[in-house]
């Protein structure tokens, strides 16, 4: 048997400390040709690309507030907003949609920011609406997380506009356009740490409807039998050439924009969610001035948001899927188009989330995430982050652990981590590591296994680089340890 000597122990070590250093560098810097999300993305079929051609499916969630009368992300006043980001990354949402009003861009006010003791966010205090949006698409982007911007409505308020058109008589189709032109110039240089584009897509407006106070008075869909027809000609109702005309526009300023363009209402007689019939894009799609760049978007909600006549006590997991499939997934189905679920939610007790009872809140969101799980080509974003809203994933504090572990877990099996650069996370706590640790599905989880797997070999080499130097007595006769006490690196912790 060959004794090594202690030139050739450290020579190993040295080894071992060289191929540990170039795992660490390995795994925690994916190379451009395996990454997934780099650059702008694009679509073919039913896909969405990234610039490699790597698909990449939008796994999001909303965070609402601009759009309202206080013009302002809500939750800032109990939680850094850079926490609340990290909060939402750490749970396994790849993009943030911000819903915001034509108000909001055209007359930003200074919001009033009403910090917490801890003066959280005392930072933005004295910027306006639109340098607070600035700071959180800039922090989305270090969070490894992509944006799209939402036109939620015209005047600030809340939920969708009550005409159901995409206009009103103070912010006109013209501003509207001008609105969206603003905002692309605007982001078109943000980039995250990688270099890549932080916001990747706009959704043009939120839920255009047509039946209003029960006539068909909003914004309807070629080729709807409803409204004579609603003919390309009638430029102050029909809703897929106006969308056409906005992302002309956009696309002649940033042609590397997905743009995501809502249903209506109604079709024919055929009724949904505001927003969430695409019955008539088939026959009559929205043209765009270059391919690949169209992603149409639904929104679907349960009894509890939207009683619906199909839901009742002989609801089948089987015939909520039937209306999906004609009223949006089709589109994927059939290979013509992705298809992006804009909004879905439900509300934080077991029973909404998962149920057997036919008609209840709790068959259908089930029974859409297993159909979402069987398509995983369709994209989605939850309806929303905001702790104040019934659906909202949070708590009224923002607080970083979701109050309901089943509606996350079931989210979970849609989720689609992206691995486009590393991200640097602000430092975690004890909770947010256990957490991480019992939710180890994905390549963020084994990033942490092969980053832990690296460290190891390091402290390896370290030991070994020890155990050539001569053992020292402690005071009390026994062999002091060899190997000083350091303290371990903390790794990175893994839904109008």
């Amino acid at each position: 048997m060959k004794v090594q000597s202690n030139t050739d122990k450290l020579r190993l070590s040295l080894k071992l400390a060289a191929l540990s250093l170039a795992a660490l560098t390995l795994f925690s810097a994916p190379s451009s040709s395996s990454a997934q999300g780099v650059g702008y993305w694009h679509t073919s079929g039913n896909q969405i690309l990234d610039t490699n051609g790597n698909t990449v499916r939008i796994a999001g969630i909303s965070w609402f507030g601009f759009e309202t009368k206080e013009e302002v992300a809500h939750g800032l006043a109990y939680q850094d907003y850079r926490q609340i980001l990290h909060t939402i990354s750490m749970n396994g949402f790849n993009t943030v949609r911000l819903p915001f009003s034509n108000q909001m861009i055209e007359k930003p006010i200074v919001p009033p920011l009403e910090n917490s003791p801890d003066a959280v966010n005392s930072g933005l205090a004295g910027l306006s609406s639109l340098q607070i949006l600035d700071k959180i698409i800039t922090a989305a982007g270090a969070e490894g997380l992509k944006v799209i911007l939402d036109n939620h409505r015209s005047e600030a308020g809340n939920s969708n506009e009550p005409s159901g058109l995409w206009y009103t008589s103070d912010y006109p189709e013209r501003n509207w356009i001008a609105d969206w032109e603003f905002l692309i110039e605007r982001y078109q240089s943000f980039k995250d740490p990688g270099g890549n584009p932080i916001v990747i897509g706009v959704d043009l407006r939120n839920e255009p409807f047509t039946m209003v106070r029960g006539l068909p008075t909003g914004s309807c869909w070629t080729g709807d039998t409803t409204t004579g027809g609603c003919p390309a000609s009638d430029t102050a109702h029909n809703w897929p050439q106006a969308a056409g005309r906005a992302a002309t526009a956009i696309l002649n300023i940033n042609p590397n924009l997905l743009v995501f363009v809502e249903g209506v209402d109604c079709y024919s007689g055929s009724c949904n969610w505001q927003g969430g019939n695409l019955e008539g894009a088939g026959a009559f799609p929205v043209e765009l001035p270059f391919s690949g760049h169209l992603v149409y978007s639904a929104h679907d909600y349960g009894p509890d948001v939207s009683p619906q006549p199909w839901f009742t006590n002989a609801t089948t997991n089987e015939s909520l899927q039937a209306l999906w499939v004609r009223h949006w997934a089709y589109l994927s189905i059939g290979n013509i188009a992705p298809v992006w679920l804009g909004e879905f939610g439900t509300t934080n007790t077991d029973r909404d989330v998962q149920s057997n009872t036919p008609g209840s809140q709790g068959q259908w969101f089930s029974a859409l995430v297993n159909f979402l799980r069987a398509q995983p080509r369709i994209n989605w974003s939850y309806w929303a982050v905001n702790g104040e809203d019934r659906t909202g994933l949070l708590l009224r504090n923002y607080a970083a652990i979701p109050p309901n572990s089943l509606k996350l877990e079931q989210l979970e099996t849609i989720q689609f981590p992206l691995n486009n650069y590393v991200v640097s996370r602000p430092q975690t706590t004890a909770e947010d590591t256990h957490e991480a640790a019992n939710r180890n599905q994905g390549p963020r989880a084994a990033s942490a296994l092969r980053l832990t797997a690296a460290l190891s070999l390091t402290a390896l080499a370290l030991v070994l680089v020890q155990q050539r130097k001569p053992r020292r007595r402690s005071k009390t006769g026994e062999p002091s340890s060899p190997v000083p006490e350091v303290t371990p690196p903390k790794l990175p912790s893994t839904r109008s």
